[in-house]
């Protein structure tokens, strides 16, 4: 029963806040902080999968003029988890194919996110020049998933070079967001599904750098957002909030 009015209010809430969000973007297209305040939106959906998420916001990642914000991409819930530490002024990179996701794919071109296609490699590195173009003109930070798709469950994947790179070329600095472990988590037929910590982490520098430097900072990157997540995992499990062992990574 719990299940079934899960998926009826998801249902209403994905038609409706997709049809009032693109309203809403159309109308404000002048704006830099569309995805933030959508982000707010979908962070109070949390409630209805029964999820209770902390975010965290390191005091030095707080109002920051323009950064490559890094998370990572463990499954759907991503959305209304990730979305409780999205700042001003960001706008995220995703795949082109998410434009043919039924209502969604339409809001998330809308409020100005941009797609590349990452199947091509030239085109997805001459888009990155482009993005950096952008980042530049604009004054915009964008979010990025260095796994580049959802790691269901399989751990952590391995990083890919595109936000990197973008952080480098423009001269801002990389900015890691950490979740806690969810595969495994979210029952719908479950009332309380338990709490989930999202980190922004301090800002990682990148003056000076340049595109042979580019390994190291990844690698610097992993290191610590593999150390955040065990932390934060380790916490939520001390105070018997990680419900499901599937949650470990």
């Amino acid at each position: 029963m719990l299940l079934l009015i899960r998926m009826l209010v998801l249902l209403f809430l994905i038609v409706g806040v997709t049809l009032l969000g693109i309203v809403y973007c159309l109308l404000t297209l002048w704006s830099k902080n569309r995805v933030h305040y959508l982000g707010r939106v979908f962070a109070q959906v949390a409630p209805v999968f029964g999820l209770s998420v902390e975010g965290r916001v390191a005091e030095s990642a707080k109002n920051i003029p323009q950064a490559v914000y890094v998370a990572n991409h463990q499954n759907n819930y991503d959305l209304f988890t990730l979305a409780a530490v999205v700042p001003k002024g960001v706008v995220t990179v995703g795949k082109t194919s998410l434009r043919w996701i039924p209502f969604f794919g339409a809001l998330y071109w809308a409020s100005g996110n941009i797609l590349i296609n990452r199947e091509n490699r030239k085109q997805a590195i001459a888009t990155i020049d482009q993005v950096v173009f952008s980042m530049k003109k604009t004054g915009l930070s964008i979010w990025m998933f260095p796994e580049g798709t959802r790691s269901r469950g399989r751990g952590w994947l391995p990083f890919k070079r595109g936000a990197f790179y973008a952080a480098v070329q423009a001269g801002v600095p990389i900015v890691p967001v950490v979740c806690s472990s969810t595969h495994g988590q979210v029952s719908l037929n479950r009332l309380n599904n338990g709490k989930v910590l999202v980190e922004m982490l301090p800002p990682i520098d990148t003056v000076g750098l340049q595109e042979t430097d580019v390994v190291a900072l990844i690698k610097q990157c992993e290191q610590q957002m593999h150390e955040t997540q065990q932390r934060l995992d380790q916490e939520l499990a001390r105070h018997g909030q990680l419900d499901s062992p599937l949650g470990k990574s």
